[in-house]
This record gives structure tokens, sequence and C-alpha cells, in this order.
């Protein structure tokens, strides 16, 4: 009986989706200057309606005392494609998405309206341009997400960080607040080289362990720093310590 309940409970969630998805391409179709500041809060609950029904539960740590800071610029390891929808699900943030995504179906047409920010990782002219783009978004008063590790690298951080998190940190004076992520079925989550996305979000909700982790940390201010070399390896190896930490 439990388990019937159970199954009926996942149909709903996906059947909620399914309409929730609908009513977001169709807001999605209309002007930017229309949807104003309605569509990114609905971006957020479309978010949290997809993790719902892919039966994943997020679980948000904070390691430090205060307050969260208003304004951001989040980064994130980035082991798997739930990112995409977990980080806003629990953030207010505008995210740096590959420019792949821009055709994905559906999520496409919600993605761009929602204010995701493009870019073309082989081409040096659409890095800078994207660049750009992420200091005039912090400077106008968004947060943004970032994963410096420039895509999805597996359960294991990347030998380095890219340098545009940082860069746009010192230009605009806004701190970095680093997020931590690791799943309790790490091979589950972990999205592989050549792997379709269906098969993947297939195989996120079918986990035998859906609980995701989120620990953020204290924010690191800009002014600490000289340049965004010395900002760069720093954050690295607090990402180095906590992979040990959590992971090892």
């Amino acid at each position: 009986m439990l388990y019937l309940l159970r199954i009926a409970l996942r149909t709903l969630a996906w059947l909620d989706l399914a309409i929730f998805t609908l009513a977001m391409v169709l807001l999605a179709i209309l002007p930017s200057s229309w949807l104003g500041k309605i569509y990114p809060p609905l971006f957020q609950s479309w978010c949290r309606c997809f993790v719902r029904a892919l039966g994943v539960e997020l679980r948000l740590h904070q390691h430090f005392l205060g307050a969260m800071p208003q304004h951001f610029i989040l980064i994130a390891n980035h082991p798997s494609a739930l990112e995409d929808i977990g980080i806003p699900a629990l953030f207010p943030v505008r995210s740096l998405a590959k420019h792949e995504v821009k055709n994905w179906f559906l999520v496409g047409k919600i993605a761009q309206a929602a204010g995701t920010l493009f870019v073309e990782r082989e081409s040096k002219d659409s890095r800078q341009a994207a660049q750009q783009a992420l200091i005039e978004a912090v400077q106008a008063g968004d947060n943004i997400a970032l994963y410096p590790e420039g895509g999805c690298k597996g359960r294991r951080i990347a030998p380095r960080f890219l340098y545009g998190a940082f860069s746009t940190s010192l230009a605009s004076g806004v701190p970095i607040l680093p997020v931590f992520l690791h799943h309790e079925a790490q091979a589950q989550f972990e999205w592989q080289n050549g792997e379709h996305l269906l098969t993947k979000i297939w195989r996120m909700a079918s986990s035998p362990n859906p609980v995701v982790h989120y620990h953020v940390f204290e924010p690191i201010s800009p002014q600490q720093f000289a340049d965004k070399e010395s900002f760069n390896q720093a954050v690295y190896a607090l990402y180095l310590g906590w992979q040990q930490r959590f992971l090892d």
C-alpha cells in the first residue's frame, strides 16, 4: 500500500512539472519587457518543482554565523546536471550556461526567459563577451552562479579553476559565496562523458539514495586579494580541502 502511494505521489509530481513547464514556455514567448520581475521567482519555483519530480532531497548546510549575504557571486563544483536546477532552486541567481542549453527542448526557452547568460566555451570572443555581461549583471544588482571548473567535470574537483568568477568579483567588489556539493550516491548523479541528458535524468530519478548536500561557506571578499590569480588559488585550495573533508 505504501509503495503504491509513493508511485501515485511521484506520478502527480511529474504531472505537476509537465503543466508548470507548459505554462513557463508559454510565458517565455511573451516580450521580456512584459515579464519583468515576475519570471525569475516563477523560474525558482519551477526548479523546485523539477527537483521534487526527480524525488531528490536537497539539504542546505550553512557553515558560518550570521545571515546569508543579499548580493553575491555564487560558485560551486559541478559534478552533475542536477546543479542546473538545484542551485536556482535554493538561491535567487542568474546562471552562466553553455550555449548549447539554448537549444534544449523546452528548457532552453525557459532558461533564456529566466535571464540565463550563455557562453560558447570554445570561442574567445564569446568568453570575453560573457565576462563583460557577468560584470554588468552583478553591477546591476543581480546575483549570479558560476562553475569555475568550466562545466561538468565529475565527482572530483578539476585540476584548475577558471578566472571568470574571480575577475567579476574584483571588478564589482561583490563577494564570492562558495558552495560545495556532494551526493550520497555519487556515481548515480555524476554526468559521464557522452551520457544523454534524458538518461541522466532517469538515473537521478531512480537513485537508491537521492540526498544531495549543498554546503555553503563564509562569503569571501575580493578586497583580500591583489589579483585574480591569488584569489583563484586561495579559493581553489579551499575546495580541495572540502573535497578531502566530505568525499575522501
